[in-house]
């Protein structure tokens, strides 16, 4: 079993600085109580607000944030997920003919795992946009979820949106994820979210899934707050209320395996019938 932490609140768009002493406040207290991992919400580090940071973020800034976040991990020993934006390559900027023809300033919304020595271990770009903004300001991703092993548990990332797509969340649990960690940007209004489809995808999928959203008012957004942890089995494992909290919640392989042997969903799926179907 692991224990992980879920940091939920209140960013200030733009503000680096004062976002960097939250996480690495919460860092030091998760530490203490015995978490290995501290999970951040979307594009914490910077606030949420897609057009401005398209606008006003130089991305030149961006490696001295990360080796920032690297330094909160190793002088606390956990391992944290943060979310940044990325400079897209021209390659991924030109792949999907529905995104905003802008190659040479086209961002992704990114998520990285670090391990408790700052190493990145872990790199995923979101594939799923949300809403107006999201399309203006960055691109959409194709790669799929990876997984790697982290403190002895399959562990894989989506970012927000992406969690409420099944497939998504079934793509890294056939890679043989155990447990997926969603940082996420949702507006207050989408309760059903975290309190019905989280618990969901965690059920269906049979693995643990962490979701950490932002809480309170940020630029033009009122952020719902309710982050959770979810079991394999859908049980809630960890909630928050709509104020800035740290959740706890101990996470791990056996409980995965009881509910996977219990009802082999990802043993008898039918892809290929599924595939016809879509036809």
């Amino acid at each position: 079993m692991m224990l992980l932490s879920v940091l939920q609140a209140n960013a200030s768009v733009m503000d680096v600085e004062a976002n960097l002493r939250t996480i690495d406040d919460a860092a030091q207290r998760a530490a203490q109580a015995g978490a290995r991992l501290l999970l951040t919400p979307e594009l914490f580090p910077v606030g949420y607000a897609p057009l401005r940071l398209h606008a006003e973020l130089d991305p030149n800034t961006l490696p001295e944030i990360r080796e920032r976040l690297a330094d909160i991990s190793r002088r606390h020993s956990i391992g944290l997920v943060y979310s940044l934006p990325a400079v897209a390559n021209a390659e991924s900027a030109h792949d999907d003919a529905a995104q905003p023809a802008h190659a040479e300033s086209a961002w992704h919304i990114t998520a990285t795992l670090l391990d408790g020595s700052g190493n990145e271990v872990l790199n995923y770009a979101k594939v799923h946009l949300f809403g107006a903004e999201e399309h203006k300001a960055f691109v959409g991703a194709q790669a799929p979820p990876a997984v790697v092993d982290f403190n002895g548990i399959r562990t894989s990332m989506l970012i927000c949106y992406d969690v409420e797509f099944p497939e998504a969340v079934r793509a890294a649990a056939t890679r043989g994820a155990e447990l997926l960690l969603v940082p996420t940007a949702l507006s207050a209004g989408f309760d059903n979210v975290p309190q019905v489809l989280i618990r969901a995808r965690a059920l269906e999928s049979q693995l643990n899934v962490a979701y950490a959203n932002h809480s309170g008012h940020e630029d033009v957004y009122n952020f719902l707050g309710g982050s959770v942890v979810a079991g394999p089995d859908g049980s809630l494992l960890a909630a928050a209320g709509e104020s800035p909290t740290l959740l706890f919640a101990e996470v791990g392989t056996e409980t995965v395996k009881a509910a996977r042997d219990e009802v082999p969903y990802l043993r008898e799926r039918r892809p290929e019938l599924y595939r016809k179907w879509e036809g």
